[in-house]
């Protein structure tokens, strides 16, 4: 592999990046234990209740992230759209945007598809040159966690993949568990009448929501929450639309940090649309860490002076 396979490296980390930051800003299941309470609150449950039995849906989605945040250097936007399914988890997505232009020689957009707990990435026919003829990347979390030995690792690693789950339900359970959600009132969304509500959260209370967490223990919790609050980030504004037939269209997600506000608007259609994914070909795709071990040996070897 030549040296320039670096920056395909890098442009499929930060694509990881990217989607492991918006499922830093899901939830976990609280639909049911919110059922009985106020107007808004059946209004949302019975949102939950639909989105959770659909299983997939279309989505468009841009995110926003300032400059110097964690994953994402430079800042910038970025651009996904296509469909996913939760219960199981896949996704057969595309992504755009500033954010992915960090290297001169990234592809204009990458199709991204996740399939049995694991992350394919199509980084197009000149970075296929760089992998051995290979345009797939592939990113599997849990194999990763279990190659390392280490405990520690795997929980987190594990615990991070099943929190990628990107079902929509669980922005709507963050929304129940708002201490001061309300109805904002009724608006259009793609032309159709949906109904807005709002709310926000605080650090400590999006991590007791997030049941992705779960898997920490209680000094583990707690050093995460004291590393988020000592990062700047107080909390979490979060907003979603309602149409008349209790599925959620719209969700955004602002996050205040010392670097300026991140922000997630997706948009979602079409429940129940069929998201069926394929693993890609087995001889189309390259492991990212034996990928990186082969890099690492290659700039070690040319460190000493044996390499090119």
């Amino acid at each position: 592999m030549t040296m320039s396979a670096w920056g395909r490296v890098g442009v499929s980390l930060t694509a990881v990046a990217v989607v492991a930051g918006v499922a830093g800003c899901q939830g976990g299941d609280s639909g049911s234990k919110k059922a009985g309470g106020s107007s808004v609150t059946e209004v949302l449950t019975a949102a939950y209740e639909k989105t959770a039995a659909a299983k997939s849906a279309k989505v468009s989605m841009t995110m926003s992230m300032p400059q110097g945040m964690a994953g994402a250097a430079g800042g910038g936007d970025v651009e996904m759209s296509g469909v996913m399914g939760w219960d199981p988890m896949v996704m057969d997505m595309t992504m755009t945007g500033s954010m992915m232009q960090a290297e001169p020689d990234a592809p204009d957009e990458i199709r991204m598809l996740w399939v049995k707990n694991a992350m394919y990435m199509d980084m197009g026919a000149e970075a296929a040159k760089d992998m051995d003829g290979k345009r797939w990347m592939k990113l599997d979390l849990a194999a990763a966690a279990e190659a390392s030995g280490d405990p520690a690792a795997m929980k987190e690693l594990t615990g991070g993949m099943e929190n990628m789950n990107q079902d929509p339900g669980q922005q709507l359970a963050l929304l129940l568990d708002s201490p001061n959600v309300k109805h904002v009132g009724s608006e259009k969304i793609d032309g159709a009448e949906a109904q807005h509500y709002k709310g926000t959260l605080t650090v400590a209370e999006m991590l007791e929501s997030n049941e992705g967490l779960d898997v920490l223990s209680a000094k583990e919790r707690k050093d995460l929450l004291a590393t988020i609050e000592k990062s700047g980030i107080e909390g979490y504004d979060i907003e979603v639309w309602v149409n008349e037939d209790d599925y959620p269209v719209k969700m955004n997600v602002g996050m205040d940090t010392p670097q300026g506000e991140m922000k997630i608007s997706a948009n979602y259609s079409d429940y129940g649309a069929k998201a069926s994914v394929q693993t890609p070909p087995a001889g189309d795709t390259v492991d990212l860490f034996e990928m990186l071990g082969g890099l690492g040996e290659e700039s070690g070897a040319d460190a000493d002076g044996s390499g090119i």
